[in-house]
């Protein structure tokens, strides 16, 4: 995989969250996983817990499996897994940090890491987004789970809203869409936005935001590097 030509680690991580408004919700799971040449060499799951009269959704409880209850006996404080999440990145020269649909995970992130002094973390790292390559090669639906019987993954990998699950199998799925074409790294900093209605969220700054159209054309750098100005 030529991404292990420019990277000395990738850090793969998927969250689960109480909702999608990254300024209002928050994590409720974050899971990762380290990789240096391709083999794993570490990586967290932990549940963090909620603040003072916070309450879970039904449907994030029915959707993820986790419960209020477990949050309180097992979640750690945001502090503390900030602080997990950065050590993850300590030592690296070159780190890549990887995730489907990467915009959503790094806005949450960020909240995270922000509050407790750590989102110079962020600083140093490149960004891959997993879903922006997989609308390149395959026509919707694009949920992770798509993505794992598309390359059929379903004996290694399952997309069960649990982070640490999502994780692995992102961090799979990297592996076999680079086995099938190995242009990753031209993927690097480029995320595919709604060709509607744009990007959600905080934007990020080392990052470049490009309309992805819904039929599959010329991949998205190759678009990118014919787009005016």
């Amino acid at each position: 995989m030529k991404l292990w030509e420019q990277f000395d680690r990738i850090l793969v991580f998927d969250t689960e969250t109480t909702g999608i408004d990254f300024g209002t919700d928050r994590i409720i799971e974050i899971g990762a996983v380290s990789l240096e040449a391709g083999a794993e060499t570490g990586g967290m799951d932990l549940f963090i817990r909620l603040p003072e009269g916070r309450r879970l959704d039904p449907f994030i409880v029915n959707l993820t499996g986790i419960t209020e209850e477990r949050l309180a006996a097992e979640g750690v404080g945001d502090q503390k897994a900030a602080r997990a999440f950065a050590d993850l990145l300590e030592g690296a020269e070159r780190p890549l940090i990887v995730a489907y649909n990467a915009q959503f995970d790094l806005n949450f992130l960020f909240y995270l890491l922000q509050p407790q002094g750590l989102a110079e973390a962020l600083k140093k790292p490149r960004f891959l987004d997993a879903l922006t390559v997989y609308r390149d090669r395959r026509d919707y639906p694009h949920k992770l789970e798509n993505a794992i019987a598309a390359y059929h993954l379903e004996d290694r990998a399952v997309n069960s809203h649990r982070a640490i699950d999502d994780a692995r199998a992102a961090a799979l799925l990297l592996e076999a869409m680079a086995e099938e074409r190995d242009d990753l790294e031209r993927y690097v900093d480029l995320f595919g936005v709604h060709p509607r209605y744009g990007m959600s969220g905080r934007r990020i700054s080392s990052v470049t935001y490009r309309a992805q159209p819904y039929e599959r054309r010329k991949p998205l750098y190759e678009l990118t590097e014919e787009a005016p100005g």
